[in-house]
């Protein structure tokens, strides 16, 4: 199947490809995305081989892409919660707080404004864009063509800056 039939094939299936992508993820903007990087794959995987059956390819690729997304965001999010000790996980969202509280707040907001400061450029991207932007480990190491393993490692690190900055300020 030459590429010009795989355009054909991909814009008359686009519509239902997008769907079945944004009930997956549950997110437009990120089933646009996971639809960019079908038709990427697909034309990549065409480049290397002939592929008989097309159109099932086509949903399979989408779907797996999908599901490694999703797989993505529960690792992220369950390392989240595990990089961070409990009794600290309970503490940053007080229901009530005094006006020692908000002046033991700022004071910690300082201190870790300083000491994320001080972390390499490439640090303070991947904090941004993983605990700003939510982005998964894989969409940030393709984006800073390192390893997801590179990022959860640096993430560790960061959260262990932020834990001990929360902890000398007890």
């Amino acid at each position: 199947m030459s590429q010009s039939q795989f355009n054909v094939v991909f814009l008359a299936q686009r519509v239902s490809l997008l769907r079945t992508l944004q009930r997956m993820v549950d997110n437009p903007s990120t089933a646009e995305d996971l639809l960019q990087e079908t038709y990427l794959r697909v034309t990549r995987a065409l480049g290397e081989r002939p592929i008989e059956h097309l159109e099932p390819f086509v949903f399979q690729t989408a779907r797996n892409l999908a599901l490694d997304h999703l797989r993505a965001r529960r690792a992220q999010s369950r390392n989240l919660v595990e990089d961070v000790p409990e009794q600290i996980l309970h503490n940053v969202a007080a229901p009530s707080s005094s006006a020692e509280d908000a002046a033991h707040a700022e004071q910690l907001l300082k201190r870790l404004s300083v000491s994320l400061a001080q972390l390499t450029e490439r640090q303070q991207r991947i904090f941004i864009l993983s605990r700003l932007h939510g982005a998964s480990y894989l969409e940030i190491a393709e984006q800073l063509k390192v390893s997801a393993s590179t990022v959860q490692k640096e993430l560790k690190l960061i959260m262990a800056i932020c834990v001990g900055v929360a902890d000398r300020l007890k």
